[in-house]
């Protein structure tokens, strides 16, 4: 993966109690990450409009802030999907409540509809702060796939420009895998053997693809591989909240079909019930 994987920061903006937080929030990322920010209001241009925005971004302007307005009316989701594709928007920041009914869930917010139909990387705030608040552990899934490389060095490339002191590396496994009934000693012992060959198997798996990662992505941060037996995306949800993190990186789903809305499974679990800040990798 690039050393800079994010060169657009996009973020849909509505004048909202959250609007200067929001605001905040992604300018400080972008300075953070060298990046241009793309502010995305969905609704007519007005010269009050502008100048609210402009005088909340200035003390970052002031910085070298390099920005651009964009105010485009329309259905939100396609508004902020098709400008974002326009504008090449390699990471969009989203402002998400953290829990949702289940009315509210498969109908789906706003912020759930984006997530679903990006092509770019997600990051989902459920507190944005006018001021920084440390990003201090970082949780990154680690189960084997096709993207989670590209997600675990995207955890270290953000972990290293917040300044975070540790990332966790969680690699979900199915109980499946297992394959034993426990009903004495003897299969308790067969299980708990298996156990361990398969966590010996993934933490070699995820020491590979760390010793690929550039070195100073991996300077003062201490590296935790945790292997979990239990449901995808509900076991990392799980951790992370326990562990109090301050950001969980995901992959992104490969395909995202309407039986998966109806029956959460993997990241729709995470969608549903954000356990923090979460940054979802394309």
């Amino acid at each position: 993966m690039h050393k800079k994987p994010f060169h657009i920061i996009g973020i849909g903006v509505a004048f909202s109690p959250n609007l200067k937080a929001n605001i905040h929030e992604s300018a400080r990322l972008s300075l953070l990450f060298e990046a241009k920010l793309v502010l995305i209001h969905v609704g007519e241009h007005s010269a009050q409009k502008e100048q609210e925005l402009e005088e909340i971004l200035q003390p970052f302007v002031a910085q070298n802030l390099s920005y651009e307005l964009v105010f485009k009316t329309g259905d939100p989701v396609e508004v902020i999907l098709s400008t974002s594709k326009e504008k090449k928007v390699d990471l969009l920041i989203l402002g998400a409540v953290q829990r949702e009914n289940f009315l509210k869930y498969y109908v789906g917010s706003i912020a759930r509809k984006i997530t679903r139909k990006a092509t770019c990387s997600i990051l989902l705030m459920i507190k944005p702060s006018i001021e920084r608040i440390p990003c201090g552990h970082i949780v990154v899934n680690g189960l084997q796939d096709q993207k989670t490389k590209k997600a675990i060095a995207s955890a270290f490339y953000v972990g290293h420009k917040l300044g975070a002191s540790k990332i966790s590396i969680v690699e979900e496994i199915r109980q499946q895998e297992i394959s034993v009934n426990v009903d004495d000693d003897k299969s308790l012992r067969k299980a708990n053997l298996i156990k361990e060959r398969i966590r010996n198997r993934e933490k070699s798996r995820i020491k590979k693809i760390v010793a690929e990662i550039p070195k100073e992505h991996l300077e003062n941060i201490a590296i935790k591989s945790q292997p979990i037996f239990g449901k995808r995306g509900y076991s990392i949800g799980h951790y992370a909240q326990v562990v109090r993190a301050d950001l969980l990186v995901m992959n992104a789903p490969t395909k995202m079909t309407f039986w998966d809305r109806l029956f959460p499974h993997d990241i729709e679990h995470i969608l549903t019930e954000l356990p923090t800040d979460v940054l979802i990798i394309q």
